[in-house]
């Protein structure tokens, strides 16, 4: 069977960014910043995002699309003889399904506050009575259970149409209205009386907060971000490279991506703290900022039903994008180790996929005493074993693979992520010492920060 590929460059792009721009990225990556001395922390951030994001998701994209395959596959057709490189891919797809087991349901509550919002459902309530709206979010399952199976059901159908009429004509599409959402709300909200405060909070450089925070606290948490952004380690990206051409280099592409997916972070602040400061409301962190503070916001804003629409259209678009391109390495997995038809493994993966979630779903009402991994509830749970082990050591493990003579060998690699147009990664023996010395260390310093009790 041949294999598929993307119909367009842009398209490419559009996917692979849409992957990397999720919930967390969105939410997090604004409070981080302004926790962390604003400008400082976006500085250190581009800076790793450059020696540490972008050179393994050239190592991802690589593998991909040299194997022509979903990651187990491609591994085998890669690694030498006898070698057993290739059981990461099970792994990578233990991760993709880890994730999808929580993400459907935090997209179901973006999709569920955009229909509240668009619907009047904040119209014309107290402040206490919007924040307690997320409580009774949660506190219903039927409530959830059908925003997270709408979630599921409509992400698989899009899916099942192919990589170009399903993935990424959608993704296309959705990606389009993202952008321009995003630059809509962000200048509605840097007009707003007030909001010069918002923005100088987020992005001027305050050296006093980042010595309050620790100066190596605000590299560690920028190192952080720049890693976890792009959600490198379990084949999310390497399946998007097993359908590129190329035509064009993996860094120049590993780099329209990385801007893409921090173009859209760095914008959410712009949306978010001037909103709150002119509103004289302090943003809080996670969940809160998203499902209590800023409802109020809206509320209390000229136009805040149709401003609340939007918001919460862009937060179901930001992680919608991110469900369907998970989706399509899920089915990309069963057609090539498996030998199904798409058809087949829609079906049966949006079924497991439906049931995989109800755990997450029922771990904030009818499961809210069942506490796992270090007394986390059954998201937070799922989330460690996906953020702090699968990612890291995932990335870990491609790089080495990508850079060691036990693996695929460094020569090759850069063959690869050179073939084509484009930005040319440097082929003096400096970037190989960095990618084999110094890299790794980095990478091995997040895990081990991960598993530390806060």
């Amino acid at each position: 069977m041949k294999r598929e590929s993307f119909g367009s460059r842009i398209g490419f792009l559009l996917v692979s960014a849409g992957c990397a721009i999720g919930i967390g990225n969105v939410w997090r990556f604004p409070y981080v910043t302004g926790q962390n001395g604003g400008g400082i922390f976006v500085l250190f951030y581009l800076i790793f995002l450059l020696i540490m994001g972008a050179p393994v998701l050239t190592m991802e994209l690589a593998v991909g699309r040299a194997g022509r395959k979903s990651a187990m596959l491609a591994y085998k057709e890669l690694e030498p003889a006898g070698s057993k490189w290739h059981i990461h891919g099970i792994f990578c797809m233990i991760g993709c399904y880890l994730l999808m087991m929580y993400y459907t349901t935090v997209s179901g509550w973006m999709l569920g506050y955009f229909y509240k919002f668009l619907t009047g459902k904040f119209d014309d309530i107290s402040g206490d009575a919007v924040s307690g709206v997320f409580g009774s979010l949660l506190a219903s399952p039927g409530e959830m259970v059908f925003w997270m199976i709408v979630t599921v059901v409509v992400g698989f159908l899009v899916v099942s149409l192919g990589l170009q009429n399903g993935l990424e004509r959608i993704t296309k599409i959705m990606m389009t209205f993202l952008l321009i959402l995003i630059v809509v709300l962000a200048v509605h909200s840097i007009l707003l009386p007030g909001a010069a405060e918002g923005i100088k909070f987020y992005l001027v450089p305050n050296w006093e907060k980042a010595k309050d925070s620790g100066i190596g606290n605000v590299i560690a948490a920028a190192m952080n971000q720049a890693f976890f952004t792009l959600s490198l380690g379990i084949a999310a990206m390497e399946i998007f490279g097993s359908y590129m051409s190329k035509e064009y280099t993996l860094g120049g592409e590993a780099l329209r991506i990385c801007g893409l997916d921090t173009l859209v972070a760095l914008c959410s602040g712009l949306i978010i703290f001037p909103a709150c400061f002119a509103y004289g409301v302090q943003p809080d962190q996670g969940p809160a900022l998203i499902f209590m503070t800023l409802p109020n916001v809206f509320t209390n804003m000229q136009g805040g039903r149709l401003w609340g629409t939007l918001f919460f259209l862009f937060m179901t678009f930001a992680s919608f994008s991110t469900v369907i391109a998970v989706f399509e390495n899920l089915l990309a997995n069963c057609i090539d180790n498996f030998g199904w038809s798409r058809k087949k493994a829609v079906l049966w993966n949006a079924v497991f996929v439906l049931v995989a979630s109800l755990p997450c779903v029922f771990g904030y009402n009818i499961w809210s005493d069942l506490h796992l991994i270090g007394g986390r509830d059954v998201l937070d749970s799922e989330d460690f074993l996906v953020s702090n082990l699968l990612l890291p050591i995932g990335a870990l493990i491609y790089l080495m693979f990508c850079v060691s003579k036990w693996g695929w060998e460094y020569d090759k690699y850069l063959e690869e992520a050179n073939t084509g147009k484009g930005f040319k990664l440097p082929k003096g023996r400096a970037l190989k010492w960095y990618f084999q010395f110094v890299l790794p260390v980095l990478i091995v310093y997040i895990l081990i920060q991960g598993l530390l009790p806060r």
